[in-house]
């Protein structure tokens, strides 16, 4: 019998989360599951710094983190951090006072290491098939893509391409200027031609989002039809694509007030689900693909099921 309880943490640009479950691999029993917003890159993300009151925000969060998985008896702990702090000069003294005051010690793993968990967290909520499948995790500091399909993995790449990146260099304006988009698709142009190679190569035919903004667009499109949609208990959702295209529209039309009034979208999101829509409908329009998918499942959940594995 397992009786392994694991803590996995997912320190990313916008967000640190805490998962903490026991069980099988497969079919693992959550026992807590917590987001922070700590915005860790903002004001720093492109200058490669974390700024001090990010620092401070970080540093709380991992505070109030440590106390959850002493009152939940945790028997094993991971710690993983991400495009933030890797790209950041001082990202290894966060990962020091993080030590010394909260008892946590942090992972710092590369792009290459977080697409390949991406994929193991994907694979694990089922929504892969034999067909092979351009998977895209939409962070704050960057943007993995891989293309595999149930039984492996055929491609992966890690882009300093990020929403809070993104965000910083081409939506100053709200509503995001037809300019600025112009600008940002030819940045993505010239950011992901391996992408565009892999892609010919491998002829992905369905696209699946990985938690993030994906899970924005799901809520909002059941939320807004009337239904109950608990994420929580949702690990994969298949769009209706003029559902989602429509959606990505009025998203990508709408200013910061009208945003924030929308059921679903919660408020760390509340912007950059604005460059978030815009990489997704180029990718989409890009790749020829119409077959959209969005599973919950993601960086954290591929750890998890390594360690109860």
């Amino acid at each position: 019998m397992n009786n392994k309880r694991i803590a996995v943490m997912d320190l990313g640009t916008n967000t640190f989360h805490l998962l903490i479950a026991e069980g099988p691999a497969d079919n693992f029993t959550e026992i807590l599951h917590l987001n922070e917003d700590v915005k860790l890159g903002k004001g720093g993300i492109n200058k490669g710094i974390i700024q001090p009151e990010a620092f401070e925000r970080g540093i709380a969060a991992m505070k109030r983190f440590r106390s959850y998985i002493d009152v939940n008896s945790v028997t094993d702990i991971r710690a993983i951090a991400t495009s933030a702090i890797r790209s950041a000069a001082n990202g290894q003294d966060f990962i020091r006072k993080v030590k010394e005051q909260a008892h946590i010690d942090i992972e710092l793993i590369t792009g290459e290491q977080e697409a390949a968990y991406i994929y193991e967290g994907i694979n694990a909520s089922g929504c892969l098939t034999d067909d092979n499948a351009l998977i895209m995790d939409i962070g704050g500091g960057s943007v993995e893509f891989i293309i595999g399909n149930t039984d492996e993995v055929l491609w992966k790449q890690s882009f300093e391409i990020g929403a809070a990146r993104l965000m910083d260099k081409f939506h100053q304006t709200d509503p995001v200027p037809v300019q600025a988009i112009k600008e940002l698709t030819q940045y993505l142009n010239s950011k992901l031609p391996e992408l565009f190679l892999a892609a010919s190569k491998y002829k992905p035919a369905i696209l699946i989002g990985s938690s993030g903004a994906f899970e924005s667009f799901a809520e909002v499109i059941e939320l807004e039809k009337g239904k109950n949609f608990n994420l929580k208990q949702t690990k994969v959702y298949n769009f209706d694509i003029d559902e989602l295209l429509d959606l990505i529209e009025r998203l990508i039309k709408s200013s910061h007030s009208q945003r924030a009034k929308i059921k679903g979208i919660i408020p760390v999101r509340v912007d950059m689900i604005v460059v978030a829509s815009l990489i997704t409908i180029y990718m989409m329009q890009k790749m020829g693909i119409a077959d959209v998918t969005m599973s919950t499942y993601s960086l954290k959940e591929g750890v998890l099921a390594q360690m109860l594995s």
